[in-house]
């Protein structure tokens, strides 16, 4: 582009009559380098420039007239300019990816990517942040393989910022460390709402508003042997199940409160659901069911769930997000975070398979 300008400002300089003065237009050659090409070659083409408007001030008679290094003067100017720009805008880039790779270190230290087997179960997660840039924030999951079973815990932090970041990488410390220790899952929860409780004293002596802060969570376990999956839920919303073409909403009856809200002696529930070979498993967090189109309708997850088809759970989260952003029309409101297991037996093919409400 601005070689074209340089050149068709040149040429029309010589067609049109004397008394019209079209060297003034070339420092739009320089300007045009802003964003487009390198310092280097911009100060080539400022060169080119400076001496097509030389030319064509000295062809229009120009020669010992103030008007000739004015118009030099303009364009360089304008190109010191633009090498000053780009500089900036360099200085600014080499910023931006340096945070970008300290946002990824922190996203695989804090949330990082589950196995893709983890005993009978293949599984996939997707973490969709609401911002553009952001790597991660309040939502959380984990998995752990413990001896004959699989613990997974997913939650979402009622807090904003870097508080919660710093209260979804407590959460998931803890329940690293308790899904090994604790043999039942009524004692892993407990376990995990003692450690929230503890982080929350402790960053309120700092922080004013961690009063505020509880974590919704849902904590499972899925054996290997029998098919079934144990879960207690902590005001997270239920999962949903697809089993004989069904996608059913797994609700516990006996909810606990979310973590950091729990009184003392709090007693956990265990709720038990089947979860047979071919079955798959659907956790997410209030992302999704919250997310609204642009009438105001929330996003019918267990419909949308039940009318996908997928081959595997990577490709139902693929296809989840993509048809949840279609909804939303690109632009979420809150951050979801999306976990997919399927129960497999060994030597099981795998056709694409259609649930059906």
């Amino acid at each position: 582009m601005p070689l074209a300008v340089l050149c068709s400002v040149a040429v029309a300089g010589f067609l049109v009559p004397m008394d019209i003065h079209l060297a003034s237009l070339l420092v739009a050659v320089p300007a045009l380098t802003a964003g487009l090409v390198g310092p280097r070659f911009t100060v080539g083409l400022t060169v080119a420039a400076c001496a097509a408007a030389a030319t064509l001030d000295v062809y229009d008679g120009l020669l010992d007239s103030p008007i000739l290094p004015i118009h030099v003067l303009d364009l360089l100017v304008v190109c010191g300019l633009v090498v000053v720009f780009w500089r900036l805008r360099d200085l600014d880039s080499q910023a931006l990816l340096q945070v970008r790779t300290v946002s990824d270190a922190a996203q695989r230290a804090v949330l990082r990517p589950l196995p893709r087997r983890m005993g009978s179960l293949r599984i996939a997660s997707m973490y969709r942040s609401a911002a553009a840039q952001a790597q991660i924030g309040g939502d959380l999951y984990a998995a752990e393989r413990v001896k004959g079973a699989v613990r997974l815990i997913i939650g979402d932090v009622r807090g904003k910022g870097l508080a919660a970041v710093d209260d979804a990488a407590a959460v998931l410390g803890a329940f690293r460390e308790a899904a090994h220790r604790d043999a039942a899952l009524s004692e892993l929860v407990a376990s995990l709402e003692g450690s929230v409780r503890r982080h929350l004293r402790s960053v309120g002596e700092t922080d004013r508003d961690s009063g505020e802060h509880f974590i919704t969570a849902l904590v499972l376990e899925i054996p290997d042997d029998p098919p079934v999956v144990r879960l207690i839920s902590c005001g997270h919303p239920p999962p949903l199940r697809s089993h004989d073409g069904r996608a059913l909403a797994l609700r516990s009856p006996q909810p606990a409160p979310p973590l950091g809200l729990a009184g003392a002696g709090e007693e956990y529930h265990v709720d038990t659901f089947k979860f047979d070979a071919g079955d798959t498993l659907l956790l997410h967090t209030d992302g999704l069911l919250e997310a609204r189109d642009a009438t105001g309708a929330f996003y019918p997850a267990t419909d949308r769930f039940a009318s996908l088809r997928w081959r595997d759970p990577d490709q139902l989260l693929q296809r989840l997000v993509m048809d949840l952003l279609d909804h939303v029309d690109g632009h979420l409101e809150d951050d979801v975070g999306l976990v997919a297991m399927e129960r497999v037996e060994e030597n099981t093919s795998f056709p694409e398979q259609a649930c059906e409400r």
